[in-house]
């Protein structure tokens, strides 16, 4: 049974969207399976521009769950945004960390 549930944009929230406010104010549904498994329905993976590999975040809100896609932001390295660390010296002495 398919419910038709409110769905409130993120510009309703008072952000801004990247995403057409027709795409983000549709209601689309998806069935979970046995598994607790469900496919990111297209117009979903659309708006959120996702791709394999990607990966996903789960805000809970009361009783409601956002789902965004989760940016990298910079090098996986957790030092190297800070130069001081750069040395030689510095990565023979992290390096077992």
């Amino acid at each position: 049974m398919r419910r038709n549930l409110p769905c409130r944009s993120a510009h309703s929230r008072g952000k801004d969207s990247p995403y057409p406010i027709a795409a983000v104010n549709a209601m689309i549904t998806s069935k979970l399976t046995s598994k607790a498994q469900t496919t990111i329905p297209q117009p979903v993976r659309a708006a959120l521009r996702l791709a394999e590999g990607d990966e996903l975040a789960y805000e809970i809100d009361g009783g409601r769950v956002i789902l965004t896609k989760v940016i990298e932001r910079g090098a996986e390295d957790p030092f190297g945004a800070f130069a001081e660390w750069s040395g030689a010296a510095d990565r023979k002495a992290y390096a077992k960390l």
